[in-house]
Parts: C-alpha cells; structure tokens; sequence
C-alpha cells in the first residue's frame, strides 16, 4: 500500500504499518522557514553579518586585553625579582588579594640586614588603571638577634593592640571587642616560625655561616581582610624568601615544612575562664588572687614546644572599666572616661627565646632602650616590667607591657600577677635560673 505526505510521496510501508507522524499532527506543525528574496531575506543577511562581525570584534578585544594582561603581569614579575634583588617570589607576590595583573616594587637596603644579604626590606605595591598604587606586601629580613630592629614591647605609638582607631570620629561602643590582630601562633610546634592574621614569620637557625644566630623573615600583607588562600600564600612566600636569604649568607639552615593547615586567627577577645592556651595561667591566677580591677578579658593564642615567641593580650572591657570608676578618686577618675574611648586599657605579657631574646626593647620616640637577657627590671615610664631565665641552655626574656593609662590603677596587683606568668612559662618550658624585678621596680614614682 501506498502513502504519499508524511512520509514522502511513493513511500511504501510494510502492510500494516501506519505512518510515522500522523496528518493531523503535521498540520499542527509548521516549520518557520526563511524569507525568499524579498525585503525581508535582504534584512536578515544583513543582521547575519552584523552580527558576525561584532563577534569577531569582541573576540579580538577579549583576546587583545588577554594579551595585555599576560604582558603586563609578566613585566611586573620581572621588575619584582630585579628590585628585590631575586629574594622575594613575585609569582607568589602577585598572586594575593586575588591575584594582580600589575605590579611595582620598592626595596629598602640603606642600613642593610646586618648580613650581607640585601636587600634589608621589599615593598610590593598593586598599581591602579589610573596610575596610582596601594600597598600589597612587603618583606624584612633582619638577623635574628638584629638590635636595629629589635622586637618592640612596652606601650609606644604603633605598638597598641588597640591602636587601629577607626572610628576616631566617634565614640566606639566596645573598644576591646577585637584587637587589631591576632596574637602570634606557632607555625607548627614554632621551631618553623610563627603567624597572625596578616603576617608570617620564619626562622632560619644557622648551623654555620654568617650570621651564626640565625635569619628571620617576615612577610606582612598591607591591606584587611586576608583571606585564608592569601595566608597560605604569604606563608610560602615568606619560608621560601627565608631559604634564599639563608643560601645567599651561606647560613646552613634545614627549614621544617609549613604545616598544611593555618587555623584562621581570632582577633575576638574571650573570659578568662575559657583560655586553654598562651592565657591558661591567667584564669588560673585569677581562681587564687581574684580579679578586683585585673583585666576581664583574653586573647591568647595556641603553644608551642619550639615556639621562640608566646604572648597573651588582657584588656578590660568597657563593663569592667564602668565597675571600676568609681572605686578611682580625683585624678585617677579621667583615665576610666579615656579607657571606654580613645585609650583602651590592656596589658600584654610575651616572652622571648634562643637570639630573638637579644634584641627586645621599649621603643621612645625611635630611641630603643633594650633588655639585656640575664638582668630584670621595671620602667615604669614605659610602661613594661621584665624578667629573665635560662631555656634549653640559652638566654630568655619574659615582659609585662601595661597601657599607660592603666599602670597606676592596678601597680599593686602586678608584682603577684607577673611572677604568676613567669612562674608558668617557665616551669612548661624548662628554663632554670630565673631572675625576677626587684619589689621596688613596681613602685609609683613621684
């Protein structure tokens, strides 16, 4: 039998077969075709070509910037590695906040490291479409027991953990909610170097070569909000700038790999009662000698066996700050106004180890007054307390830092506070021949 349409004229199906698409449904069906030779063809073929040739424009643009882009990071790269004299990576460098497509360097090496390995510092800038430029990173590479640019303590412009005013305009609700960053944390059990939330520290110890002490390599980002990808970045940038310097002094040093995690730093002050880590002694001597005006909140960070820096942040919080005004007379009343706005009050202890103890100071308008390991003392002016001890055999410096608004209020309470700290870190550490400040180093001076 024969079926003409649906299935083609002089189509023969098998008998019985019906039609693939039934004649009811084809005249439901109408395929759109394309105009003739009429106006409208002409109309089409013209947006074809229009279109086609908008597209090849776009394509050739996306390739051109592409192009530019790949140029342009290449040129940066290249002036990164020659600025930084090869120290700093610049693949690595450019890689943060996103990734950058231009890039400028800066390097400091005036003063030198003290090791003969320049340069002494290297700023990485981000350049803008518009010709300006804002800070990246920047690495310093000192000697680790470098007296030009010691480990700062005591309370000085630049070194508050407070000090970030950001809302200078106004008046903050909790100025020690959150510290401007994290206490530094172990990079693994420390022996590697240590982190916060926006630097990385790494430690290069020499068993021969110059300087015999060792190297220290800090990579700091220059912008907030450093994202965990970028720590992990700035980590590698840091250790491997650490191995350069290192090979170039001819310092023999074996660097420990970089954990594989960085656990995000808190900057979140907590209670007392809950520090488990660099703080665990402070809850504890508050269980002893109770509180009364002592700080009411922490920040500390997690130990380690090997860490050659341990620090723990007490602050008062502004309830604390409102229960303690009105035990203060006369003058003593202005610093509890200061203390809920401008001048927060805190206290900081932080101990030092192996070289890194000779070359801590209080810093007085860029004039360092260092503490000499084996010695302890007070300067009250400064606000910083230190004591002394010997671990693993080498020098160690354990300091008390108060805010200056802060020290008269709870002078009393420091002598029985510190030597609580000190009594701690050194019995976990081990360290002998401890020298504490004499009782009169925490005396109000007239």
């Amino acid at each position: 039998m024969s079926h003409h349409g649906e299935d083609g004229p002089g189509t023969r199906l098998p008998e019985g077969v019906p039609p693939l698409r039934p004649r009811w449904l084809s005249r439901m069906i109408r395929v759109p075709r394309l105009p003739g030779h009429g106006p409208w063809r002409h109309r089409l073929n013209k947006l074809f070509y229009v279109a086609a040739v908008v597209g090849t424009g776009v394509s050739l643009w996306a390739y051109w910037l592409t192009y530019t882009d790949v140029r342009d990071r290449a040129a940066s790269e290249d002036e990164i590695a020659t600025v930084c004299d090869g120290l700093v990576d610049a693949e690595a460098a450019m890689d943060l906040r996103g990734g950058v497509v231009r890039a400028s360097a800066y390097a400091d090496d005036k003063d030198g490291p003290g090791v003969g390995a320049p340069p002494d510092s290297c700023l990485v800038l981000r350049d803008g479409e518009q010709g300006g430029a804002d800070r990246l990173v920047a690495v310093r590479v000192r000697a680790s027991d470098d007296r030009e640019s010691p480990e700062v303590v005591g309370d000085s412009i630049g070194h508050e953990p407070f000090g970030r005013r950001e809302y200078r305009d106004r008046r903050p609700e909790d100025p020690t909610r959150l510290a401007d960053h994290a206490e530094p944390r172990p990079l693994g059990d420390g022996r590697l170097g240590d982190y916060s939330d926006n630097s990385v520290t790494v430690r290069a110890s020499c068993a021969s070569g110059k300087p015999a002490v060792g190297l220290e390599v800090t990579a700091t980002t220059q912008y907030d909000d450093v994202s965990d990808e970028d720590r992990r970045i700035l980590a590698g940038l840091a250790r491997g700038s650490a191995e350069k310097a290192a090979a170039r002094v001819g310092c023999a040093a074996r660097l420990q790999p970089l954990p594989e995690r960085l656990d995000t730093p808190g900057r979140a002050l907590g209670a007392p009662k809950a520090a488990r880590a660099s703080c665990a002694w402070y809850g504890r001597h508050l269980d002893t000698a109770g509180r009364g005006r002592l700080p009411d909140r922490v920040l500390e960070a997690p130990t380690g066996g090997g860490s050659r820096k341990e620090t723990c942040l007490l602050a008062v919080s502004p309830a604390g700050v409102r229960a303690i005004g009105p035990q203060l007379t006369g003058d003593s009343r202005k610093p509890a106004e200061n203390a809920l706005g401008s001048s927060p009050w805190w206290m900081r202890t932080a101990s030092f180890f192996d070289a890194g103890a000779a070359s801590v100071a209080y810093d007085e308008y860029r004039q360092y007054g260092y503490l000499e390991p084996g010695t302890a003392g007070g300067e009250k002016d400064h606000g910083v307390w230190w004591a002394s001890s010997v671990c693993d055999g080498q020098p160690a410096l354990h300091t008390l830092t108060v805010s200056f608004t802060y020290d008269d209020v709870v002078l009393d309470r420091l002598p029985a506070l510190f030597r609580a700290y000190v009594d701690d870190i050194t019995r976990r550490r081990g360290c002998t021949d401890v020298t504490f400040p004499e009782p009169s180093a925490f005396t109000a001076r007239r």
